[in-house]
């Protein structure tokens, strides 16, 4: 059944390189002969992970996993993979963002396998960047009370950012609460709260939970340039100078390249 054999091609990359290795030595000891396409299906995603995840080449990726794809219309991660790329290049701007090809590819990792949790999990993030706020939450909810799903954190808080731009403003919080519960680590959780709370107009608590998402002890969260208008955003509310100025000019700082850097670098320049 295609979601057994889906789950089957669900190894870490260091599997999947020894296997490959392994084919190779093989290949030394037989002789010339056809590939197996389902390992060259995988030696292609491995590739594009590799190049995005390690070496933060998008483009290069998504060439790799799109070629994982035609070899191997049964490949599920590689789907899955291409769906996140597509995602990515979403994050960078409208130029090149494909919605349609992103919710495709979800989709068909699974049709594939429909136990694909990650996958499931992607497509509700599609689904809330094209707006369909109720079939997010639709999907996105099962999600959230699944046991068996190993980053709850992740559904809870997408369940909650769809909550949260359907306008629900209640249930948002009460998702991203339980988010950070499942996960204090996951600051996007602490960032989405903070837009719940300021949404409603409690300023206190947005900024405590701003702060929060950006002071995580996680790599990756004092970067989070969109916390850091945020925040802010509130501080100027409750007039706050000197900490508008300072969060905005760290967030120019990160970076002048993405759509929030731009919009710190333009509301710095106005305060000026």
């Amino acid at each position: 059944m295609p979601g057994q054999r889906a789950r089957r091609l669900r190894t870490s990359a260091s599997a999947l390189a020894a296997a490959i290795a392994l084919a190779a030595c093989a290949g030394n000891t037989t002789g010339p002969g056809p590939r197996d396409p389902v390992r060259q299906s995988e030696s292609e995603y491995d590739i594009a992970r590799d190049l995005w995840l390690r070496q933060g080449q998008l483009r290069p990726a998504l060439e790799h996993a799109l070629k994982a794809v035609e070899i191997d219309d049964e490949n599920a991660e590689a789907h899955h993979l291409v769906a996140l790329l597509y995602l990515a290049f979403c994050a960078q701007g409208p130029a090149e963002c494909r919605l349609g090809e992103a919710e495709r590819h979800a989709r068909r990792a699974l049709e594939l396998d429909p136990d694909f949790r990650e996958a499931r999990n992607t497509l509700g993030v599609v689904l809330i960047h094209e707006k369909r706020y109720e079939e997010a939450i639709r999907t996105l909810k099962p999600l959230s009370e699944d046991i068996l799903y190993q980053t709850p954190e992740k559904a809870w808080g997408n369940l909650g950012w769809a909550y949260l731009e359907a306008g629900d403003v209640d249930r948002a919080i009460d998702a991203l609460r339980r988010s950070i519960a499942a996960q204090p680590l996951f600051c996007v959780g602490s960032y989405r709260l903070g837009l719940a709370y300021e949404r409603r107009g409690e300023l206190a608590p947005a900024l405590a939970a701003f702060s929060r998402a950006l002071e995580t002890n996680a790599p990756e969260c004092s970067r989070l340039q969109d916390a850091l208008l945020g925040r802010a955003r509130v501080a100027h509310r409750l007039g706050r100078m000197d900490s508008t100025r300072a969060d905005l000019e760290r967030c120019v700082a990160l970076s002048t390249s993405t759509e929030t850097g731009k919009n710190c670098r333009s509301w710095l320049e106005k305060l000026k």
